[in-house]
């Protein structure tokens, strides 16, 4: 059969554009706001878990893992609902629920962690990936509405990508820089719902295709009022640290200083040579046996805590400058006004990072410094390193000495670690500890905990430290040479470009403080 001649395809016209109901503006606006709320919450999670599971890189690993799963789930189921339901209908619902959600966190995962703690890390994946895949919808939503016309589809995606990505960043500065400065995270949280909310019933409001904001709002105010009751609550919120003053029943002038749930320092108000813990005797024995009696001495301190070492140098030692770098100004701001720093003399506290607080340090112008510096659970990387006890060996004099506390359970991987890096570094190393978890009696009854490590360039006299320790009831020992070798055997030294340690410490090995 012949074509038919003279025949012609109807000419394919151009889409019409259409009314979209959302101006550019407030496409802008939705997109901007919303990213930054993801960030918001991701770093707000972080804070509220680490009391629980600790300011650890595993942590902060899974909390941003969920929120890029979030992220991009959300980017793509919104993107398929927004080809098959009006995206009018969808942005003020994603966003009141996305409020509601993030109101009730605080209340919800404090309450988990102190009711349920086997469920911690469900129902916080669950108050991250509602709110954040929600969230994260809305940008496939608002570019759906934006879209009038194929040709400028790359102007209108890549635009509204791009404020996505501000947004993002700008939540991300905000939170860190300002937000969780000068406000406790349950009420950055409570805030941003409340925030949400709004941003809900306004859009709600401008498509009139939403009335669900009345039942919203109520699980917003329940969020706030639960948050004031639940359980977990901090005497102050720092950058850093949930923290707690707790007074000692039993000691009219004494205090704990806890830092994420963690027994981090005890103090005696009235007398500062009273040393509560077993690794604080441990660490005064360490100076009472290396320097003489009354000696003064110059100190350097890497991490604050309640100042316990300070002090009782200060009262043993009158006349010893002891310098402490503290990353947390929340903490010495705990110190001064709570825990008796202000009538201290001779302690100097600087809000600084330790290891850069180091490098301001003159060579050779410290007779002693000691690290104990724990973000919660954990332990500051980049403190362990080779490269930074080559800044402690740089600071101090030839006679000076480092000691320093280590916390780890289990097998002591990270212990062990820290020691062979400061046999690496120093030339004279001993580790003080309960013999069982040291290897100088058999370990069935090996339990972990804190463990003190001194180095020096110099010849250590451990006769005197051990009898220093003895004197104090510490029931620790001295491993030292071949012992010492033994115990840390193939355990590789840390430096910067490998110092896994959040893979070797296990912090939760034994209940209890530290």
């Amino acid at each position: 059969m012949s074509p038919v001649t003279g025949s012609s395809s109807p000419p394919v016209a151009e889409e019409t554009p259409r009314t979209c109901g959302l101006g550019p503006r407030a496409a802008a606006v939705l997109v901007f706001g919303s990213s930054a709320a993801v960030l918001v919450v991701e770093i707000a999670a972080l804070r509220l878990l680490a009391p629980y599971l600790g300011l650890t890189l595993e942590t902060s690993t899974m909390v941003i893992g969920i929120a890029l799963t979030a992220i991009a789930c959300g980017s793509w189921l919104g993107g398929v609902i927004a080809d098959r339901v009006d995206p009018r209908r969808l942005i003020a619902p994603s966003l009141g629920v996305s409020g509601a959600v993030v109101a009730l966190t605080p209340a919800v995962l404090r309450a988990t962690a102190e009711w349920a703690p086997a469920l911690l890390v469900l129902l916080a994946s669950l108050t991250i990936l509602v709110p954040g895949a929600l969230l994260s919808a809305v940008t496939p939503f608002v570019t759906k509405l934006r879209l009038t016309s194929l040709a400028e589809t790359g102007t209108v995606v890549g635009r509204l990508s791009g404020v996505g990505t501000a947004g993002a960043i700008a939540g991300t500065v905000l939170t860190g820089f300002v937000l969780v400065s000068r406000w406790p995270v349950s009420g950055i949280l409570v805030g941003l719902g409340t925030l949400l909310l709004a941003g809900s019933a306004l859009t709600g409001w401008r498509t009139r295709a939403w009335r669900g904001t009345p039942a919203l709002a109520l699980a917003v105010v329940a969020g706030s009022l639960a948050t004031a009751v639940a359980p977990g609550g901090c005497d102050t919120e720092t950058r850093y640290h949930c923290v707690r003053v707790v007074a000692d029943p039993d000691r009219k002038g004494g205090r704990t200083l806890v830092l994420d749930g963690v027994r981090h320092s005890y103090v005696d108000l009235d007398d500062p040579t009273h040393l509560q813990f077993t690794y604080v005797r441990a660490i005064a024995s360490v100076a009472d046996a290396a320097f003489p009696e009354g000696q003064a001495l110059s100190a350097h301190h890497l991490g604050g805590g309640g100042l316990t070492i300070p002090r009782y140098l200060a009262a043993t030692r009158p006349g010893t400058r002891s310098v402490v770098s503290e990353i947390d100004s929340g903490v010495a701001r705990v110190d001064r006004d709570r825990l008796g720093l202000r009538s201290q003399p001779g302690v100097t506290v600087r809000v600084e990072d330790a290891r850069l607080g180091l490098r301001r340090l003159d060579t050779g112008s410290r007779d002693l410094v000691v690290g104990d510096a724990f973000g919660g659970v954990s332990v500051p990387w980049h403190l362990t390193t080779l490269e930074a006890m080559a800044d402690v060996r740089r600071v101090l004099d030839e006679d000076g000495l480092y000691v320093a506390n280590l916390i780890d359970h289990g097998d002591l991987a990270f212990a062990r670690a820290e020691a062979a890096t400061l046999r690496a570094a120093f030339a004279h190393v001993a580790l003080l500890g309960r013999p069982a978890d040291i290897g100088t009696a058999p370990s069935a009854t090996a339990r972990g905990g804190n463990l003190v490590v001194l180095a020096s360039a110099r010849p250590l006299d451990l006769r005197a430290v051990q009898e220093a320790l003895d004197a104090r009831r510490t029931g620790w020992t001295i491993a030292t040479g071949e012992g010492l070798t033994s115990w840390i055997g193939d355990a590789r030294p840390l430096t910067d470009d490998y110092a896994p340690v959040d893979q070797l410490l296990q912090p939760y090995g034994s209940p209890g403080g530290r």
